[in-house]
């Protein structure tokens, strides 16, 4: 004899057999007692959007074939969670006009833990692996061995004299000077692509600029040159040639000096790669010429008792240890970091399909130094 319980089992077990038969042999009735009808019921009706569009109007994506080769490289991005819109505006641009087809991985840095929702819709963008990295704080913070008294006036004194980022941004030049390719998720990399917030990228990519940067033997790329601040590198030149005197060994006889001094190296004409774009070989950056560079310029505590900034300092080591060959400029990779902009001109406008207007293009604007990379050829 059965009891209740196992009587109000059967009950329920035949009443969800005939309703799962139902709902597929009369579709009337699927529909009347799907879940989306039962939950107007209950809660009333609903929005029609709510239910979605239906599957029928998708036309699904179709696969880009993945690459025969690919460069051992990646995309490097230093940002906040506040970052979060911008670096994903960037992002999508990147895949849209690039990485969907290429498939190239990303790693985010950040002197802060990611949050998971940062990490959530950051992944959510991409099919590439995604990595996030904490930078260890002797990598970030300003050094023990600062004097910070007399940091803190030089800040004061720069913001008084409303010299640009006067007080902010010393622990972020230094680390991409000379840390950010330290980083433990870098070390398995040798090629990187920096990515800034709220860029723009303006044509289709339809090649491997990392692949080019290898087969080419370049060791730095960019889109955008321009003079630097001098009052915030006022001792940067003299420190550079107390370096070159006691190494005059590092320097391979065809680089890239004319770009950065216009008298054999007497002095610094200000010129410099803008790094906020930039691909570069990390090999580089981690051999002895540079690594002996970036220390001693480190020692002289500029970064924090002037500003000096990643875009002179890489520029300068690129245009001193690198052959003038290494360096390439994208030409074909539209790009706009405010307030300036790189916009490709003529067929390779057109075959780029880019969107920027080719008369507001920064490449022989009177502060550009693109014209100095050009006669060096």
């Amino acid at each position: 004899m059965m009891t209740p319980t196992r009587y109000i089992v059967l009950v329920l077990t035949i009443f969800i057999s005939l309703h799962y038969i139902l709902s597929i042999t009369h579709e009337e009735y699927g529909k009347a007692t799907s879940v989306s009808r039962l939950t107007n019921y209950i809660h009333g009706p609903q929005p029609p959007y709510k239910e979605g569009v239906p599957e029928q109007y998708y036309k699904p994506s179709d696969p880009f074939p993945p690459p025969e080769r690919k460069a051992n490289a990646t995309f490097v991005m230093l940002v906040r969670n506040t970052d979060g819109p911008g670096i994903m505006n960037s992002m999508k641009q990147i895949e849209d006009r690039f990485n969907k087809k290429f498939q190239y991985p990303y790693v985010f840095l950040n002197d802060k833990p990611f949050t998971e929702n940062f990490k959530k819709y950051i992944s959510q963008l991409t099919d590439a692996p995604v990595e996030f990295g904490l930078i260890p704080p002797e990598h970030w913070k300003q050094p023990e061995w600062i004097d910070e008294q007399k940091a803190a006036a030089a800040r004061e004194d720069m913001v008084r004299n409303n010299v640009i980022y006067g007080g902010a941004y010393r622990n972020m030049c230094r680390f991409n000077s000379g840390f950010f390719y330290r980083q433990e998720l870098l070390q398995k990399y040798r090629y990187y692509w920096r990515v800034e917030p709220d860029v723009k990228y303006f044509c289709d990519i339809d090649y491997d600029p990392f692949l080019l940067m290898q087969d080419q033997n370049k060791v730095y790329g960019f889109t955008i040159s321009l003079y630097e601040y001098e009052t915030t590198i006022p001792t940067l030149w003299s420190s550079v040639k107390e370096f070159l005197n006691e190494n005059p060994d590092l320097l391979p006889a065809d680089n890239a000096l004319p770009f950065i001094s216009d008298d054999g190296g007497l002095t610094y004409n200000r010129c410099h790669f803008w790094s906020n774009f930039e691909l570069g070989d990390m090999d580089f950056w981690r051999s002895e010429a540079y690594t002996k560079f970036f220390d001693y310029l480190d020692s002289q505590g500029g970064f924090y008792y002037e500003r000096w900034g990643d875009a002179p300092v890489h520029s300068i080591g690129a245009a001193l240890f690198a052959n003038r060959s290494q360096i390439h400029f994208f030409n074909d990779i539209g790009y706009r970091h405010e307030p300036f902009q790189h916009c490709p001109q003529g067929d390779i406008h057109k075959n780029g399909k880019c969107w920027c207007d080719p008369g507001s293009n920064f490449d022989y604007e009177w502060y550009s130094c693109l014209n100095r990379y050009d006669k060096m050829f």
